[in-house]
């Protein structure tokens, strides 16, 4: 029996094997895209230096800062399976969030780029050969969508390679809308025409990045990831045998793929036993997808008030 005012920490989750939870791994899948889209860009933006097209050079600009953005990607996910150590007790998992962020910035920089040479081109519009344009932007649609199926099968479980997916993808659909422009010019002769297109290549690229950047910097405040309904949760472990109070409840993202959990369980009858510890884990694991659980069991007999200050809010 537990000493009057004794509390232990239990911890559940962290007996499992280290690949259990690891990502799937995409490495063969970044480097072939990061291969095809940087020979695509060289292609592009040489023929958009050579037909005066704006629309080809900003597909162009967003194409390179997704090969940049792929090489990110890869290398959070890479460094994210690095085992922990003495300092880094977690590993680098971390870095995965760090790499979607940057992916979605280095987006927003890319906008301002290519935003600033349309605001150009509109005072200064260039004659362009619609039929090379099409032919150009044909070519970055095949690409682009085999980049994009690549990554689609990790694309629901893990942001960054979700990111990868919505960049790709987003390139195509940006890609056909350049052929629609260089058919519009072919046919109508309007100079007008290709840097509308850029126009609406920068509303794409806005709008396919702001919900990466949105989530992604959620992450690196460590707040509850979208997945995971923290009341859900609390009202498990309230629910749960022998269980008064829940409090100090804590839920975080540890990469873009797992989660963390503390939590300390006011028990009056005492320690559970290990069974209870393993059923919670495999528990919150399978309804919540929380991978790395510490719970701490108290007596509630006020050792928690004297020992951590007054109780945090959480919800």
């Amino acid at each position: 029996m537990a000493a009057p005012h004794d509390h232990k920490h239990e911890h559940a989750g962290h007996q499992h094997a280290g690949h259990h939870h690891a990502p799937a791994d995409f490495g063969r899948a970044f480097a072939i895209g990061t291969v095809l889209n940087l020979a695509f860009v060289c292609v592009e933006a040489a023929a958009g230096v050579w037909t005066n097209s704006v629309a080809l050079l900003a597909d162009a600009g967003h194409n390179l800062s997704d090969v940049l953005g792929l090489l990110i990607a890869w290398g959070g996910a890479e460094l994210a399976k690095r085992p922990a150590s003495a300092r880094f007790t977690y590993g680098l998992r971390g870095s995965s969030i760090l790499a979607a962020l940057t992916n979605a910035v280095l987006l927003f920089v890319a906008v301002g780029a290519i935003l600033l040479e349309t605001v150009q081109r509109f005072s200064e519009p260039a004659n362009v050969p619609g039929a090379t344009v099409m032919l150009v932007a044909g070519v970055g649609i095949v690409v682009n969508m085999g980049t994009a199926m690549l990554f689609a099968s990790g694309r629901k479980s893990d942001i960054n390679i979700r990111g990868a997916y919505l960049h790709m993808a987003a390139d195509a659909a940006v890609s056909l809308g350049v052929v629609i422009g260089g058919a519009l010019i072919l046919f109508t002769g309007a100079a007008w025409i290709d840097p509308v297109i850029s126009l609406l290549i920068v509303g794409v690229i806005l709008w396919s990045s702001w919900g990466l950047f949105t989530e992604s910097l959620t992450m690196v405040l460590q707040a509850v990831p979208s997945g995971i309904d923290a009341g859900a949760v609390e009202r498990t472990l309230a629910e749960l045998p022998g269980v008064t109070r829940v409090h100090d409840l804590h839920i975080w993202p540890m990469s873009t793929t797992e989660a963390a959990l503390t939590a300390h369980l006011v028990m009056p009858g005492g320690h559970p036993g290990d069974a209870f510890l393993i059923d919670l884990q495999h528990r919150l694991e399978h309804d919540h997808r929380i991978h790395h659980i510490t719970i701490q069991i108290e007596l509630g007999d006020g050792a928690e008030c004297r020992l951590h200050g007054k109780a945090h809010a959480h919800g």
